[in-house]
């Protein structure tokens, strides 16, 4: 499956869809009737051409606070190779100052090897990095309970439009259909890099002023077995990245 492509067109094209609604910032004091709010996301899901497709998936994904309010924060990852960036200064900060650390101790371990993250792996393993990160995604944006049956729906006929590859459209119907499970999903992170990943992944989607979704990411961390000053760091670095 090419998972890689379908994340990166996501992530891509989300980004420049939030961007383009935190410059818009329309009247917030109209409130729009089912009607029209299903005529807009009906006309959003059919441009077929350009970011509008991909960016309304990840508005579908992302929390009701986050994606369904124009304003407010949006991390520019600026696609899969983005995130993978991101992965890389938090997760050398990180492991930089443990090794500041144990430098002032009698026995100094060797230096550590550079992080793998997406960015930096090869081609195969980068599929495994971006099938971890997509999953991640999708139980980010079922810590809510707010897609229903219409906009998963929504989602699968748009995702059938980005790829043409039934497996993998098979496959992400599946991840949708799946209940939440945090211990399950963190079974996916082979490497601590992988799992920094999909941590950042899901800061993405999740909106913390939700108790329940905070609650979340943190059994997420707690699950992918994150150190607290990684799991510090990984956030630092989501906050840098705001705009």
């Amino acid at each position: 499956m090419n998972t890689r492509g379908l994340l990166d067109q996501l992530l891509s094209s989300g980004k420049e869809l939030l961007q383009g609604q935190h410059t818009a910032q329309p009247d917030q004091t109209h409130q729009p009737t089912p009607k029209e709010s299903n005529t807009a996301l009906s006309d959003l899901l059919g441009n077929i051409g350009g970011g509008a497709l991909g960016g309304s998936i990840i508005s579908l994904l992302m929390s009701s606070k986050k994606a369904r309010k124009v304003g407010g924060n949006v991390i520019t990852y600026g696609g899969l190779a983005g995130l993978g960036v991101v992965a890389y200064k938090a997760y050398s900060n990180w492991q930089n100052h443990n090794q500041s650390r144990a430098l002032e101790q009698p026995s100094a371990p060797s230096p550590q090897n550079s992080p793998q993250t997406v960015d930096r792996v090869s081609p195969t393993v980068m599929e495994e990095h971006s099938q971890a990160i997509l999953r991640a995604i999708i139980c980010a944006a079922k810590a809510d309970g707010h897609i229903d049956e219409r906009e998963r729906q929504l989602i699968d006929d748009a995702i059938a439009k980005l790829t043409k590859e039934p497996q993998l459209q098979l496959w992400f119907q599946q991840e949708m259909q799946k209940p939440l499970d945090p211990a399950d999903l963190a079974r996916e992170a082979k490497s601590p890099e992988i799992a920094a990943e999909m941590y950042l992944a899901s800061i993405l989607v999740i909106d913390e002023e939700s108790y329940m979704e905070r609650a979340y990411l943190d059994e997420l961390a707690r699950q992918l077995q994150l150190a607290p000053e990684l799991k510090a760091e990984l956030e630092a670095q989501a906050i840098a990245h705001m705009r």
